[in-house]
């Protein structure tokens, strides 16, 4: 919740305040990597906060501590600061969101002034851009794509983004004569009917739009990522095709509370961990069936591993007349058992009431196990040494008690 930057004499020991910034919730730095940048030259640092609810940087001055200006504005977040040249008083930087017609989470490469004009965005293309800066800085490699557009690599000049020469295109003929197709790209609306979220769906190869098939939901719901994953071009995403083809419509959904989107979007349910993005999900789903004939809705399925084992016990328990089957691997389903460095974050500090109850405790699947209704497959590895197992079992020690019926593995 809070984040100082200090400054210490290493010749005498003598270490001051220059920074700090304190929210509610929690403190982002960038997208896992910190976006803070001391200039020795001038004397200043570029300092990444959300405070008007986007990632941002701000110019402060380095050793009074005082605002000189907002460098990066308006919608969209910086997700990493690339390059900084003091002597020019130019940055380089990976943004999102940015422009409001295209995926809000496809990344894309900008330069700007230190003084907050001329921002130019480097790479045009509508896809998901990864670059490559040279070691002078004059130009980068930028490999872009799509889930259902296949990589191209070019060069270009860092300064203008003028294409200099096309250095590889991918070729999946090969692939498509196999008779692949790409995930389907679509946004659906959120638990408000008014946010949208956005969502990749695989159908089977050979769907007959005649017919009628369940509909299963890859769930991880973040909060430090989401279900979907790259916005990269993938031949596979996960197993999410593979099962497709078994007869059904598969679906990932990045609902409220997953990053890269506004500040208010990722903490859309801090404090609430049991919500796991579910009401999104529901919402999307039933959305999708109306506007696909094909998609069974009265045969929701979910499933998903760790975060995602913990929110499929969740929406098995907390919407069990909507979901019908689930499969919860590795789950956190009590987050009193897991790091704390994870759920304090998400969720804050553990608090106990007069009564003996904890904050905690509503967020526990267990305490929900016996709303079970449908058919649950609860499945943990005996050597997991991230998520102990004795997380399922409590599950499966309160779905007995309740006299529910299920399977474990």
């Amino acid at each position: 919740k809070v984040a100082t930057l200090r400054i210490a004499q290493a010749t005498t020991g003598a270490v001051r305040d220059v920074l700090r910034e304190e929210v509610k919730t929690q403190f982002e730095s960038g997208d896992n990597v910190p976006n803070w940048r001391v200039l020795p030259a001038s004397n200043e640092v570029l300092w990444f906060s959300e405070r008007d609810n986007w990632g941002h940087l701000y110019l402060y001055d380095l050793t009074t501590g005082a605002l000189k200006r907002q460098v990066t504005t308006g919608v969209g977040n910086v997700v990493s600061i690339a390059r900084v040249d003091e002597k020019a008083r130019l940055l380089w930087f990976v943004g999102v969101g940015q422009d409001t017609t295209r995926d809000p989470y496809f990344k894309h490469f900008y330069r700007i002034g230190l003084d907050g004009k001329g921002r130019t965005l480097l790479t045009p293309e509508d896809g998901e851009h990864q670059v490559s800066l040279s070691p002078d800085g004059k130009f980068f490699v930028d490999s872009w794509s799509r889930p259902d557009v296949a990589p191209t690599a070019v060069l270009r000049h860092a300064m203008t983004g003028k294409l200099l020469r096309t250095l590889e295109q991918a070729d999946i003929s090969k692939l498509l004569a196999t008779g692949w197709k790409p995930p389907t790209r679509i946004s659906v609306k959120a638990r408000d009917g008014i946010t949208d979220l956005h969502r990749l769906m695989w159908t089977p190869t050979a769907l007959d739009s005649t017919k009628k098939y369940p509909i299963i939901n890859y769930i991880y719901p973040g909060p430090q990522t989401g279900s979907v994953g790259s916005r990269a071009f993938s031949a596979a995403t996960r197993d999410n095709q593979a099962l497709a083809e078994l007869g059904f419509v598969v679906v990932a959904i990045d609902g409220m509370g997953t990053p890269l989107r506004s500040k208010s979007f990722h903490d859309a349910y801090y404090g609430r961990m049991g919500d796991n993005t579910l009401p999104d999900q529901v919402a999307g789903m039933k959305e999708l069936a109306q506007r696909y004939r094909f998609i069974d809705i009265n045969k929701a399925g979910m499933w998903g591993h760790s975060g995602g084992g913990f929110a499929t016990a969740g929406a098995m328990f907390r919407y069990p007349d909507f979901f019908k089957v689930g499969i919860a691997e590795s789950g956190n389903h009590d987050n009193r058992n897991y790091e704390d460095d994870w759920g304090e974050r998400y969720h804050g500090l553990l608090t106990r009431g007069p009564n003996g109850t904890d904050n905690y405790e509503a967020e526990a699947n267990q305490s929900l196990a016996k709303n079970l209704k449908g058919k649950l497959l609860l499945a943990h590895g005996t050597l997991d040494d991230n998520v102990p197992p004795d997380n399922t079992l409590l599950v499966a020690d309160a779905l007995i008690k309740a006299g529910k019926d299920f399977d474990l593995l």
